[in-house]
């Protein structure tokens, strides 16, 4: 029987454990962490689960109603040899040299929208115990805004807990709209309230405030309070007047949601530090990005409308010099197989999908990992949520092994996420 007290067996055998376990991880796991000189980030969530074999990791045509697996659409070349993406992406495919798709992202949520929702924003699995913040509100906690004046964290889409602060409680919590054109519900100043009289309701409003012996409750309602008048004057509200940009500009982001995106870079400008997008609130195609049945035969009109503002975006950003200091993310729920159901759509899939990142001074390759002959497995690199976390994260300097605290329990920023390290020159 072996000696397992020898020391120099033991030395052996935790090498070879070492290596199996390291043989296990993904490459990126290996590699030293990066650190990133991001200043925004502009997160684009796609509602209901993006069909990443009819986007950004084609494969083969299928044939929907005779139920042959495949790719809905035929794929095109990109700026990146090797590459190919669907052909309604045809600006990206330009663009795919400032692009990287990662089609090596995976999680264990298939059947609940919300609960993969929930995963994708926070990195962490449903739990009754505690309430994890989601990456807005980690990156307007570790980072604040850029500027006075403005907030760190802005949601141009529908509120919801999956977008929320968490633990980290509501001063990191999101401003949001849903029309581009109006600005944040409450904090348009009435016309007839002069700055001057602004910021006498201001004083007033400090005069009254004591320092001691007021509620944790009210302390937070004193917070909002003064957080809606400070973002109430000129400088924030300013962003939501997109009709001072030139018509032509407008023009090359397309529509409803191109607009959305445009009112991202404006508010980048301002000093905004992170703005999630969502897409189509309107359900151009009937059912949105859950393209099961019917929902996928109008699922193109989705793509084309994603290819034209994301590379507006990416282009007005690069113009005004922006685009190295800006990370753009698309994020999905989960992606779907290439097998397509009894009506020509498609079920849900959590094992193998695609997210994407663009801009932000990072090394782009136009793909980053690889799924078998039909998107069923992963076949290289492997990258987690927390990975994906981890990268934005890293991207932006903050560090994804950090300590956040609810109350006195520690809570790491990601669960275990390692950064793509070769994503960072």
């Amino acid at each position: 029987m072996p000696d397992f007290t020898n020391p120099f067996r033991r030395q052996i055998l935790a090498g070879v454990a070492g290596s199996l376990a390291a043989s296990m991880l993904p490459a990126h796991a290996n590699l030293p962490s990066p650190r990133g000189r991001v200043e925004h980030c502009i997160f684009i969530w796609l509602g209901g689960g993006m069909a990443q074999v009819d986007t950004f990791d084609p494969k083969r045509v299928g044939q929907p109603m005779q139920r042959v697996a495949g790719s809905a659409y035929r794929s095109i070349p990109t700026a990146v040899t090797g590459v190919r993406v669907t052909e309604y992406l045809p600006r990206l495919a330009e663009r795919m040299d400032r692009v990287t798709a990662i089609r090596s992202i995976h999680h264990n949520v298939v059947d609940e929208h919300a609960a993969a929702t929930l995963r994708v924003h926070t990195g962490r699995a449903t739990t009754g115990t505690i309430s994890y913040p989601s990456i807005g509100s980690i990156i307007a906690h570790e980072r604040g805004a850029c500027t006075d004046g403005v907030p760190a964290y802005v949601l141009i889409g529908y509120p919801n807990v999956s977008r929320g602060p968490g633990f980290l409680g509501p001063r990191v919590g999101y401003v949001y709209l849903t029309d581009t054109t109006a600005g944040p519900a409450g904090l348009t100043r009435p016309a007839d309230i002069s700055t001057e009289r602004h910021a006498n309701r201001e004083y007033l409003l400090q005069q009254l405030r004591q320092p001691n012996g007021r509620s944790i409750a009210v302390q937070a309602y004193d917070q909002a309070i003064g957080e809606s008048l400070r973002l109430s004057g000129p400088q924030f509200l300013r962003a939501f007047q997109l009709e001072e940009e030139a018509p032509a500009l407008r023009e090359r982001f397309g529509g409803e949601f191109g607009q959305r995106c445009l009112l991202a870079r404006r508010l980048v400008e301002r000093g905004v530090r992170f703005i999630e997008v969502s897409h189509n609130l309107n359900f151009i195609n009937g059912t949105g990005w859950d393209t099961h049945n019917e929902g996928q035969l109008n699922q193109h009109l989705l793509i084309r409308e994603l290819d034209m503002a994301v590379a507006g975006l990416i282009d007005d950003l690069e113009q005004r010099q922006l685009l190295d200091r800006t990370l753009i993310a698309i994020g999905t729920e989960f992606g779907r197989p290439s097998s397509f159901d009894t009506r020509g759509g498609r079920a849900h899939q959590a094992a193998a999908f695609s997210l994407v990142l663009a801009g932000g001074g990072l090394r782009h390759r136009g793909a980053y990992g690889a799924t078998d002959d039909l998107c069923q497995r992963i076949t290289q690199n492997p990258v987690s949520i927390p990975d994906f976390h981890a990268t934005i994260y890293r991207a932006l300097n903050i560090d994804p092994a950090k300590n956040l605290y609810d109350g006195s329990r520690p809570v790491p920023i990601t669960d275990g996420g390692r950064p793509i390290a070769e994503l960072f020159a």
